[in-house]
């Protein structure tokens, strides 16, 4: 068995047994005959006090050993203590640990360890990722990371959905954006040494190979005869963007669904974000309460995403919401217009001074969106949704993908793409094709949405960015 965690052994009733606590030194602080230790296990924000009283009866004086760990005791050390519960007399804690014994089993030198007791910033934090987890807004962070991860296999589950693990290396870029990670056995300086041309065939796939986009053309291939399945993995971006809402590699999830339309995938799209919010709202309460109080973060977390499940996603067409847009054209910095891109300043706009909730615009530009998805009866639009929400703009994309073969032919050489590579994905389209319609969410960005954290690198462990590689 397991050894039990500290958030567990909390909710045992005082005085009840003795019992030990395993866990990291938060803090230590001495007064006349206490030595009050703070130690943490992560599975909570919250700390235990282990409080050791020389003068306490019933137990033997602290032995010299116990007295000599606690005299040089220094705060990030890893300890095992034991004690009884017992009620607390002072404010911040229902319970604490009459503590009679105390092994240390790593040491944290102070000179050297970079996390004492004191507020740090961010960025420092950002800089030692491979300790920071061991920061009490760091560990809230990680553990919604977990629960809302659990989530996502809970909710497709529940709906009859099957987990498909998709490739990381492929040979086709799924969003035509050309922003690719290649993936190569050939000797790069000795080509650049050499000025010959990359030989591919000679290669480890005999083929240029690029790091995964997305998994949606692959998850199609299983929708197509599982009915409804979804990938939940890493993807990666080579875009050159520096800024708190972009990371190289970052994980999506994205649902795909045999004989649906738009109105399914936004139907699942409402039902799929308010599951969430609703498991964590519930289940990451502590959390959520914990990061509200820091300074620079949003202090109004779980009343924001209240509100999301208290209102009806209101639909609206990519047309209409560029009307209401130039009606405030001097409100923006990039003017609005029928056929652009929507901008963050847009989508935020909509969702908080059109609507006043969360959107869904349908019905792009063919223009403006990938080539796999469905031709409105117009062949101006398409059938895409974005869903946006308050303060942060889109958090879902998706669309009825184009089940008609010439079509998506037709599509594929108008932009110019390499239809030969795509032949097993047309075949699709040859054999038992169904309509047929999906989802992409960005995992970290459903994070940083809902713990208000203004960086996103502050919500993977292990960030990849622009010149960011390390650990």
């Amino acid at each position: 068995m397991l050894f039990p965690l500290i958030k567990d052994l909390m909710q045992v009733p005082a005085e009840s047994q003795d019992l030990t606590i395993r866990g990291w030194v938060r803090t230590k602080r001495e007064l006349k005959n206490l030595t009050f230790v703070e130690v943490n296990d992560g599975s909570s924000p919250e700390s235990i006090q282990c409080i050791f009283d020389r003068r306490r009866s019933g137990h033997t004086l602290l032995p010299p050993s116990a007295e000599t760990i606690l005299g040089a005791l220094p705060t990030g050390s890893s300890v095992v203590i034991q004690g009884r519960l017992v009620p607390s007399p002072g404010s911040g804690q229902a319970v604490e640990v009459a503590a009679y014994a105390i092994e240390c089993i790593g040491d944290a030198p102070s000179e050297a360890y970079p996390l004492q007791k004191k507020r740090h910033s961010l960025e420092f934090l950002r800089e030692i990722a491979h300790l920071r987890a061991r920061t009490t807004i760091f560990g809230a962070v990680a553990r919604v990371r977990s629960r809302l991860a659990f989530g996502v296999h809970q909710f497709f589950q529940e709906q009859g959905f099957h987990y498909i693990h998709t490739p990381i290396i492929t040979g086709n870029d799924a969003e035509g954006a050309g922003a690719l990670f290649q993936v190569t056995t050939l000797d790069l300086p000795a080509l650049a040494q050499s000025g010959k041309d990359p030989d591919y065939g000679a290669d480890f796939f005999g083929k240029p190979a690029y790091l995964t986009v997305s998994g949606q053309l692959e998850a199609e291939t299983y929708a197509t005869a599982l009915s409804r399945v979804y990938t939940f993995g890493p993807t990666f971006r080579a875009e050159n963007s520096n800024t708190t809402r972009h990371l190289a590699e970052f994980w999506m999830i994205e649902p795909e669904i045999a004989f649906a339309n738009l109105a399914d995938t936004m139907q699942l799209a409402e039902a799929f974000l308010k599951f969430l919010f609703t498991v964590v709202l519930r289940d990451c309460a502590e959390d959520l309460a914990f990061i509200e109080k820091l300074e620079k973060i949003e202090k109004s977390i779980t009343a924001r995403l209240q509100k999301i499940l208290d209102s009806p996603f209101v639909h609206i067409s990519y047309t209409d919401a560029v009307a209401a847009l130039e009606k405030k054209a001097s409100s923006f910095t990039f003017k609005p217009f029928w056929g652009c891109d929507l901008q963050s300043e847009h989508e935020k706009f909509l969702t908080e001074k059109v609507v006043g909730g969360p959107v869904i615009v349908t019905d792009y530009p063919k223009e403006i969106k990938a080539f796999y998805m469905k031709l409105n009866d117009d062949e101006k639009n398409v059938r895409a949704m974005d869903v946006l929400v308050p303060r942060l703009g889109e958090i879902i994309g998706g669309s009825q993908r184009e089940e008609n073969y010439t079509r998506l032919e037709n599509r594929m050489r108008v932009m110019g793409m390499h239809v030969e590579d795509y032949a097993w994905y047309l075949d699709l389209r040859r054999y038992g094709t169904v309509p047929h319609a999906g989802f992409g969410m960005g995992f970290e960005r459903l994070i940083q949405y809902i713990t208000g954290m203004v960086n996103i690198r502050d919500v993977i462990p292990f960030p990849r960015a622009v010149g960011q590689v390390e650990f």
